[in-house]
């Protein structure tokens, strides 16, 4: 390890299961220095980016961002040259995150935590920092590691398909329609008329040629009934049509953005899903 103790962040939205770990991480890592403790993804993320802890502990749960969401967020808006922090999530028992999270080698705690647990995931921790300062692993990797496996993770742990969503589906299909809302209407839009699709507080802007569309449905539900080859995630809070993409330009900071057919804005591309445009 290095000369300092190490740092970490805790994002538990729980008062008192947040106060219980840290007291367990008081015991099992008295070096460590938990530099703070916040209550949701928003705080997290903020916090993060502003202490720059070498440890994350992210309940999975929270109000608004949920803890893999922040971590994504976090992974996108992380500054260049500093090794992205090693992350733990902490869940009540969810057969299909715990099994998404041993397939892609990430650890996490299960509540309530179990001093046993902790100890080992501890020294999982303590042995990663130390390879990290032993061997001057690149930022640019660890930063790149983290953001695949976040990429699985999320892809692993995304919500089924609902049965009552504004679309009509082929059986076991990808979506066909969306059922809009205009006015004392509901349209059938085409899905393939659709350029991108944008979060938007509590709706998804669905943005054709043409026109403009708001539908209730969150994006990431939205997203297991779309046609993977055809929509591409290119941000947290945009899925562009593959067609649609004109051009991809690639600014003086290495940051990428899109022009589409049909449409005057440009879109940006996040770091999280900036590998399908790998060939820029």
């Amino acid at each position: 390890m290095s000369d300092h103790p190490a740092t970490a962040l805790i994002a538990e939205d729980e008062p008192l299961l947040a106060q219980a770990l840290q007291a367990e991480l008081a015991r099992a890592w008295p070096a460590l220095r938990v530099l703070a403790t916040v209550g949701d993804g928003a705080s997290a993320v903020t916090q993060a980016l502003q202490l720059l802890p070498e440890v994350l502990f992210f309940d999975i749960r929270m109000p608004g961002q949920d803890g893999l969401e922040a971590a994504a967020e976090l992974a996108d808006e992380w500054p260049q040259g500093t090794p992205f922090p090693a992350l733990v999530f902490v869940t009540a028992y969810d057969q299909y995150a715990v099994q998404a999270f041993e397939a892609q080698a990430v650890d996490y705690l299960l509540k309530p935590v179990q001093a046993a647990r902790l100890q080992k995931t501890v020294a999982k921790v303590q042995q990663t920092l130390m390879v990290r300062a032993q061997t001057a692993i690149d930022s640019g990797a660890s930063l790149d590691a983290a953001l695949d496996q976040l990429r699985q993770l999320l892809a692993a742990t995304r919500p089924p398909v609902a049965a009552n969503g504004p679309a009509d589906r082929t059986q076991d299909g990808p979506l066909r329609l969306l059922q809009v809302s205009v006015g004392n209407s509901i349209h059938m839009v085409p899905v393939e008329d659709v350029v991108y699709f944008e979060a938007a507080d509590k709706y998804v802007r669905v943005l054709t040629a043409s026109h403009e569309y708001l539908i209730r449905t969150p994006l990431k539900d939205l997203l297991p009934q779309l046609d993977t080859r055809r929509f591409w995630q290119v941000h947290r809070g945009t899925v562009v049509q593959a067609g649609a993409v004109a051009a991809v330009h690639r600014d003086e900071a290495g940051k990428l953005s899109l022009s589409l057919r049909g449409r005057t804005e440009k879109l940006a591309v996040s770091r999280m899903y900036s590998q399908q445009f790998r060939a820029m």
